[in-house]
């Protein structure tokens, strides 16, 4: 404890004036407020509905021992040393392999990369692609951590809002009209088209393949981030972007955190292979290879079958959540306050009447011991403030029902106001 209580006093009142140090870049940089604001409820007693966590109970812990004991006999010489940068060879395979019988998707049109999770691929893609000033179409709202992977490689954004069907694409052409008139183009456009994080919401098939065509006219790249894509508790399945993609236009981000175990930090790019060859050398500037041990054992994980047989397990754990959290808000919200209904993913997005400040908010939210994201982080340009981000994978029904209810108790002091 002693030790603890230097190194913060030490922080609090640094030596040496080191902010004069720090690059451009580092001064800009902003901590993530979803992780800030994680470390201020993990040691109390506030039901947490802002994290976006798995359920540890999902993670295949026994079969995990039992390939680890395996990689480690028979396989020790791979999985211990360096791997190559592109990733374990019978890993991209197999995802290959996964994918084409999954998605659709040709692996004759396909090269994959392992990343250090799809974090990871994210910022690659900023390396690789943007130009400070270069335009970046983002959905409002979006993914909080790719907005920040982005910015620091200083994109103009241009923000699309979504509606129950996903981006609205009708406005996005709009938009691409509008900046050809004055001379601009479009060089990425990102997008998590099923269960979007924040929203929830699930773009449709006809969206999905309009987008491609107006990236065909309008001579654009889009990434397609697919975390949650698995995770369907409801309604009927929409292919990914990448299984209609005939030009090689879209870069489709994986990841294994939400089906096998986020600490395994394991993510991957499918793409055309020019695209891939490119990151590839980028990605050997930053760390030489993704750990060789984790994909080792998810190598095998995939290859024995076990993914396949383990995604309806997550579904069955995490709808008896979502419906709870979905009962709750409809008992409970006062009137005037608006939510997506989610058919799979991780969350809810929730709408407050104007005025309502939910960044202001969350103080007395956790004052009554129930913590939120609020939504003003997921917009390029911060200028939505009447919104919150809500998790119901994380916590039980029971707590997910108290922990809506003491929101909505904030909620009606606030309107009351």
């Amino acid at each position: 404890m002693e030790l603890e209580k230097r190194l913060k006093e030490k922080l609090e009142a640094p030596t040496l004036d080191y902010e004069k140090y720090f690059s451009k870049k580092a001064l800009g940089m902003k901590a993530s407020e979803v992780r800030e604001l994680l470390k201020l409820v993990e040691s109390s007693d506030v039901i947490s509905l802002a994290g976006g966590l798995p359920a540890p109970e999902t993670f295949p812990v026994e079969i995990i021992a039992e390939i680890t004991k395996e990689v480690l006999e028979k396989h020790a010489a791979q999985a211990l040393q360096y791997g190559t940068t592109k990733g374990f060879t019978p890993l991209r395979l197999a995802l290959a392999e996964w994918m084409r019988k999954r998605y659709d998707i040709p692996i004759s049109k396909v090269d994959i990369m392992i990343t250090s999770g799809s974090q990871q691929a994210l910022d690659l893609i900023g390396r690789v692609f943007i130009n400070p000033g270069d335009i970046v179409v983002v959905e409002a709202p979006t993914y909080l951590a790719a907005l920040q992977a982005f910015k620091y490689y200083e994109p103009e954004f241009v923000q699309i809002p979504l509606d129950d069907e996903g981006m609205r694409v009708d406005l996005l052409e709009e938009k691409l009209q509008e900046l050809e008139k004055e001379g601009k183009k479009v060089k990425l456009v990102y997008t998590i088209p099923t269960f979007q994080n924040p929203a929830g919401v699930t773009m449709s098939e006809k969206r999905r393949k309009r987008l491609l065509e107006l990236a065909s006219e309008y001579d654009f790249l889009i990434v397609e981030d697919n975390p949650y894509g698995e995770l369907r508790y409801s309604g009927e399945p929409v292919k990914p972007i990448k299984a209609w993609d005939d030009e090689g236009r879209v870069m489709y981000l994986g990841t294994f955190s939400k089906i096998l175990a986020p600490g395994f930090r394991i993510g991957w790019i499918a793409a055309e292979p020019h695209l891939i060859r490119k990151l590839e050398i980028a990605k050997q500037s930053v760390d030489l290879c993704t750990n060789p041990f984790s994909q080792v054992i998810a190598w095998k994980y995939v290859e024995g079958g076990h993914l396949d047989n383990h995604i309806p397990n997550i579904i069955e754990f995490y709808k008896p959540r979502r419906d709870a959290m979905l009962k709750a808000l409809e008992e409970f919200m006062p009137e005037g306050v608006k939510w997506t209904k989610p058919e799979g993913g991780m969350f809810v997005w929730v709408t407050l009447p104007e005025g309502i400040d939910t960044k202001l908010m969350l103080e007395k939210a956790v004052a009554k011991g129930v913590a939120y994201v609020p939504g003003e982080a997921f917009f390029a340009h911060r200028d939505v403030k009447n919104t919150m981000r809500l998790n119901f994978t994380y916590v039980p029904e029971e707590k997910i029902r108290e922990g809506i209810k003491r929101l909505a108790e904030t909620i009606k002091e606030e309107m009351k106001k």
